[in-house]
């Protein structure tokens, strides 16, 4: 899906024609990113850099609500580290980028690119923790990592990328598992919320967790072609990386004991997942609430007429902008209509129209993104209007989204022949074959084929499944978990 092309057509291709398509089309032409000269990386343009920011406030926010501090670690990780914990070496080799080499010549220990950073911060933590009056350690890093992904897509996937990533220290199991799970409700608050997508929060199963985890619990979310994001991932790492680095502490009783940790991270892919969720073939569709511009002003009329247009135009801005809302007006050389499809491409909420006739009548147009809908309404009231349409039409986002991910889940599947002839079937008509929820017996065998023989893998063991499934999809025998099975990005 990666396009080192950059010449991109006018147009943006449809949905239901090249779904693939239509996302890279939509992200270049909303202006979010450019290809950067590194194979797998890319530039965030000013516009989807904001878009982060305002991801990274809503979480950043929760986060030092609950007690967490921000701080910073090194990018370059000494190859010694990584061999401490033998299934997170194992996990992620493959993706290593590494410096083996500085002003000619060859170093003594390779250092990896930072593809998380359980190992240095397990490093600093040994030194940092004690006792128990240093627990828990509560941090959070905003950073960039790597991993040498050999299929690349904008913001989902790419080789280097943004993210925050927390790591915690407590005294007890029970304390670290309490810390996993609310870490996990803050991600679905933040992506449900402010992004307006619903996700299925679960357990992934053993086959899909972390490298080096006990337990990895997920968000997962289900894109417009009906593949699926995971979305945001919280794990229990249990006493093992403590073991690893000897972190270890004197508890109430002076017995010198293994700390219990947790990590949990999300990344840039929030904003791919944004895109895909919500847009439509004129492009972006954003939410309000993390939407750079909420509304942009747009003066039409002849110019014999402008000045008094111009005047109210700037009238309302600064009511608006007073009141706190992201606004902007579009003053430039072009046509009404062109600007009206520019907006529109690049997903404001609430377009805002004022031309002589409604500066007679004392009005405005409003245009709604999300419906189209066009609403008179009295300058006197602008304000209290747009604030309450804003919020509505950040609701009608989410619920359309949620209406979508039923349409598009299915609960009747119960045998693997059964699952291979839906996805044939969603081949031959519209190409959604959305999520499939089935009763898996807990084997790695039936796992590994059910993905060998469909393409669909586990996303999570949703803690609340709309139904429970008795036999497992693929061996028939008794299930043990209820799974979400997809194909994923």
């Amino acid at each position: 899906m990666e396009d080192n092309n950059l010449s991109i057509s006018k147009e943006i291709t449809p949905q239901s024609e090249n779904f693939s398509r239509w996302y890279l089309d939509t992200i270049r032409k909303a202006d979010l990113m450019d290809y950067a000269p590194v194979r797998g990386c890319i530039v965030f343009k000013p516009e989807g850099f904001e878009l982060w920011e305002r991801i990274q406030a809503a979480m950043d926010k929760r986060f030092k609500e609950t007690g967490h501090r921000n701080a910073y670690f090194p990018m370059l990780i000494p190859e010694s580290f990584f061999q401490k914990e033998k299934e997170h070496v194992e996990g992620f080799s493959p993706e290593l980028p590494w410096v083996t080499e500085v002003s000619g010549e060859k170093l003594e220990e390779r250092l990896g690119l930072r593809p998380t950073s359980e190992t240095v911060i397990g490093h600093m933590y040994s030194k940092w923790i004690n006792s128990y009056r240093d627990l828990p350690v509560l941090i959070n890093q905003w950073a960039n990592a790597f991993r040498w992904e050999k299929r690349t897509v904008p913001f989902l996937r790419t080789s280097e990328f943004l993210w925050q990533e927390g790591h915690t220290a407590h005294v007890c199991e029970e304390e670290a598992r309490q810390e996993t799970m609310r870490m996990l409700e803050i991600y679905r608050e933040v992506v449900e919320s402010e992004l307006a997508i619903p996700v299925w929060t679960g357990k992934k199963t053993p086959a899909e967790r972390f490298a080096g985890a006990v337990d990895t619990y997920s968000i997962e979310a289900m894109m417009k072609d009906g593949k699926a994001v995971q979305a945001g991932t919280s794990h229990y790492l249990g006493d093992k990386f403590a073991k690893g680095f000897e972190i270890k502490f004197l508890d109430r009783d002076n017995q010198l004991k293994y700390v219990h940790t947790t990590s949990w991270g999300s990344s840039t892919r929030l904003i791919g997942a944004m895109v895909m969720v919500h847009g439509d073939d004129k492009g972006l569709a954003l939410p309000p609430r993390i939407s750079p511009t909420q509304v942009v002003m747009i003066p039409v009329g002849p110019q014999n007429k402008r000045a008094a247009v111009l005047a109210k135009t700037d009238e309302v801005f600064l009511s608006l902008k007073e009141a706190g809302l992201r606004v902007r007006t579009d003053l430039r050389e072009e046509t009404p209509g062109w600007k009206f499809n520019e907006w529109e491409m690049r997903g404001v909420p609430v377009r805002i129209e004022i031309g002589p006739r409604d500066v007679e009548k004392g009005q405005v147009v409003a245009a709604r993104r999300d419906t189209g809908e066009k609403i008179f309404v009295p300058i006197g009231g602008a304000v209290v209007f747009i604030k309450g349409l804003l919020d509505e039409i950040q609701n009608n986002m989410y619920q359309k989204a949620l209406a979508f991910r039923a349409e598009h889940s299915y609960t009747h599947i119960d045998t693997l022949a059964e699952l291979k002839t839906h996805i044939a079937g969603a081949e031959q008509g519209d190409g959604i074959a959305g999520w499939v929820l089935a009763g898996w017996c807990g084997s790695d065998d039936c796992e590994k084929n059910i993905k060998e023989e469909t393409g669909f893998t586990t996303r999570n063991i949703p803690f609340l499944p709309p139904v429970g499934k008795e036999i497992c999809v693929c061996c028939g025998h008794k299930s043990e978990h209820t799974v979400w099975l997809s194909r994923s990005y």
